[in-house]
C-alpha cells in the first residue's frame, strides 16, 4: 500500500511539473509582444487578453483534470484498502478457528495420552493379579491332595458323617458311555436346567427315569465339589434330600432321581406357565425346609448355598434339597451344644441369599438368613431377593402387608401370612446372635401352622391314594411310623423300635449295619405330619 501511494504522488508532482513547463513555454514562444508587434501595426491586445484567457481556461482545465484523476486515485486507494482489510479480516477468522481447533485437538491427545496411560497402568495390575492368581492355583493343585486328605482326617476327628474304611455303601457306578445313552449324546433337548458347572438333563438309565447333572469345567475346584457332593448325599438320609443314585466320577456327573415339578423358583416364577403354588403348598415347604435344615444343623453340616433354584419339588410338591457342593462341615464343641463355623475364604452363595455378616466364616446361622429370604419369597412370589428384606420391613412397619404378598395368590390368611413375615424378618436379622434358632423357635412356628393346612401333603390320584408311600415305613418294623425319628445313619425310624434296637445292645445301623457315631435321634416332625394327613385321607 505504502508503495503504490508513493507512485500516485509521484506521478501527480510530475504532471504538475510539465504542465508549468509546457506552460511557461508556450507563454515564452508567443509573447504578445512578440507576435502582436510583428503585425507592423501596434499592439493587439485584445488578441493577447484572449489568447491569455484560453491559456487560462486550458490551465483551469488541466488542474479540474488533475485533481479529478488525483479524486479517483484516492477512491481507488481506498477500495483496495477496504478489501485488503476485509481479506485480512476473514483470514485472522479463519485462522482463530483453526487455532482454536487445533488448541480443542490438542487437549483431546492429552486426555487420550492421560487415559492411555490409566489404562496401561490398569492392565499392568491385571496382569500382575493374573499373574498372582495363577500362582495360586498352581500351588492349591498341587497341595489339593493333601488338603483333601486332611480335611478328611479333620471330619472324622470332629465326628463328621463320613465314609468309613470298609463296610462303605458306595452309588451305583456308571459309565460315560450308558450316561451318554441316557441321554442321546446330550442332546439339548433333554435339557431341564443349567447348574453353576454345567447342565442338567433328563434321561432314563436302566428302566429309571433320572436327572443327570454334568460337570463342564474340569477345574480342581468344579472336581472337588463333585466329590463331597457325592460323599454328602451318599452318608445323609432325610425324606426332604435329594436321593443320589449313582455317578460317574471318570466325567464328573451325578445321577439324581427326577423330580418332575423342577425347582421352586420355577414354580414362584410360573415358568411354562405352570400354576401357581397355593398358601398351604408354601407354608408345607417352608416346614419342610426347615425340617432338613435342622437335620443337617444336628449333624454340623451348613449347605452354604440355599436358595430357590436349588429346592427341587416332587410329584406331589415335597421338597428336596439339594446342590451340596459348597456345603461346609463346622466346628463342634463336645462339651456343649455351641458350634463354631467354618473358615471360608470367599462366600459361594448367592447374592441376596448370602448371610450380609458374612466376615469368613460359615455357621449355622448363615442358613438360617437364607432361609429367611426363601420365606420372603414364598410370601411375594417372583419378587428379587435383592432388597427383598428391606422392602418387607418398610411394608410392615406401614401396615401394608397384602399389597406386597403374592398375587397369584388369592386367599392367604392374613394372620399365617403375619406371622410368616416376622419370623423371615427376625431370620433375616444382620446380626447373627438376633436370628431365631430353627429346631427351639421356627420349628415351633411352623409346625402347628402346617398341621392347620386342611389339604394333603400329598395330592396323589385315585388310583394311588391307598398306596402306602415307601419312606413311610419304618425300615425295623415294615409298618407304618406313627412317630418317626432320624437316626445318626440319616434313616427315619418309628422310634420305639429304635430304642429297642439301641437297647438291645446294637450300637450298628439297622440298615447300613455300620457303627453308629453315636446315639442321639432327631423328630422328623415334617414326615410325621404328612403320614398323619395320608392317613387322614384314607378315612374319607
Amino acid at each position: 500500500m505504502a508503495d503504490d501511494s508513493a507512485t500516485v504522488e509521484t506521478d501527480s508532482g510530475s504532471k504538475s511539473r510539465e504542465l508549468q513547463v509546457y506552460a511557461g513555454d508556450s507563454l515564452q514562444h508567443s509573447s504578445p509582444s512578440t507576435s502582436l508587434e510583428g503585425g507592423g501595426g501596434g499592439p493587439n491586445y485584445e488578441l493577447y487578453d484572449e489568447l491569455e484567457e484560453a491559456m487560462a481556461e486550458e490551465d483551469k482545465s488541466l488542474r479540474e483534470a488533475f485533481e479529478e484523476s488525483m479524486r479517483r486515485r484516492e477512491a481507488l486507494k481506498e477500495a483496495i484498502n477496504t478489501v485488503r482489510m476485509r481479506e485480512r479480516k476473514d483470514f485472522e477468522e479463519a485462522l482463530a478457528m483453526k487455532a482454536k481447533e487445533v488448541e480443542n485437538m490438542s487437549q483431546q491427545v492429552d486426555k487420550i495420552a492421560i487415559d492411555l496411560c490409566i489404562a496401561l497402568d490398569e492392565k499392568a495390575s491385571l496382569q500382575m493379579e493374573i499373574a498372582k492368581s495363577n500362582q495360586m492355583v498352581q500351588e492349591s493343585e498341587q497341595n489339593m491332595l493333601s488338603a483333601v486328605e486332611q480335611l478328611e482326617n479333620y471330619k472324622m476327628e470332629q465326628g463328621d458323617l463320613q465314609e468309613q474304611p470298609s463296610n462303605t455303601i458306595t452309588p451305583l457306578y456308571f459309565s460315560l458311555h450308558e450316561i451318554e445313552g441316557a441321554i442321546g449324546n446330550f442332546n439339548p433337548s433333554m435339557k431341564i436346567g443349567q447348574g453353576v458347572y454345567g447342565p442338567v438333563y433328563r434321561g432314563f438309565l436302566r428302566h429309571t427315569q433320572v436327572a443327570i447333572k454334568t460337570l463342564i469345567s474340569q477345574s480342581m475346584q468344579g472336581r472337588s465339589e463333585f466329590q463331597q457332593e457325592v460323599h454328602i448325599l451318599s452318608k445323609l438320609r432325610h425324606p426332604n434330600l435329594v436321593t443320589l443314585i449313582g455317578s460317574c466320577p471318570d466325567a464328573c456327573i451325578i445321577i439324581y432321581e427326577y423330580l418332575p415339578n423342577g425347582s421352586l423358583e420355577d414354580r414362584l416364577s410360573c415358568r411354562d406357565d405352570s400354576t401357581p403354588l397355593s398358601w398351604k403348598t408354601r407354608i408345607r415347604i417352608a416346614a419342610e425346609l426347615c425340617s432338613v435344615l435342622i437335620f443337617l444343623h444336628s449333624d454340623s453340616i451348613v449347605h452354604g448355598d440355599l436358595k430357590p433354584d436349588n429346592i427341587l419339588l416332587d410329584a406331589n410338591y415335597v421338597c428336596k434339597l439339594s446342590d451340596f457342593g459348597v456345603c461346609r462341615v463346622v466346628n463342634r464343641n463336645e462339651e456343649s451344644s455351641n458350634t463354631r463355623g467354618c473358615c471360608v475364604t470367599v462366600s459361594r452363595g448367592t447374592f441376596g441369599y448370602i448371610d450380609p455378616d458374612f466376615a469368613g466364616e460359615l455357621t449355622p446361622k448363615s442358613d438360617v438368613y437364607s432361609f429367611g429370604v426363601i420365606l420372603l419369597r414364598l410370601l411375594t412370589g417372583n419378587k428379587p431377593a435383592v432388597g427383598l428384606p428391606a422392602e418387607m420391613q418398610e411394608a410392615l412397619d406401614d401396615e401394608r402387608l397384602i399389597d406386597i404378598l403374592d398375587p397369584t395368590v388369592e386367599d392367604w390368611p392374613f394372620v399365617q401370612a403375619q406371622q410368616l413375615a416376622y419370623l423371615a424378618m427376625r431370620c433375616c436379622e444382620r446380626n447373627p446372635t438376633s436370628r431365631p434358632d430353627l429346631a427351639s423357635e421356627v420349628w415351633r412356628m411352623l409346625e402347628p401352622m402346617r398341621a392347620s393346612c386342611d389339604i394333603s401333603s400329598f395330592q396323589v390320584s385315585s388310583e394311588e391314594n391307598h398306596r402306602t408311600p415307601p419312606y413311610f415305613i419304618c425300615p425295623i418294623v415294615q409298618d407304618i411310623m406313627q412317630d418317626p425319628h432320624v437316626a445318626a445313619d440319616g434313616y427315619t425310624y418309628e422310634l420305639e423300635a429304635l430304642r429297642g434296637w439301641l437297647d438291645g445292645g446294637h450300637n450298628t445301623s439297622p440298615m447300613t449295619n455300620l457303627q453308629l457315631p453315636h446315639s442321639n435321634v432327631v423328630p422328623n416332625r415334617a414326615l410325621r405330619s404328612a403320614i398323619q394327613e395320608w392317613k387322614q385321607l384314607q378315612q374319607r
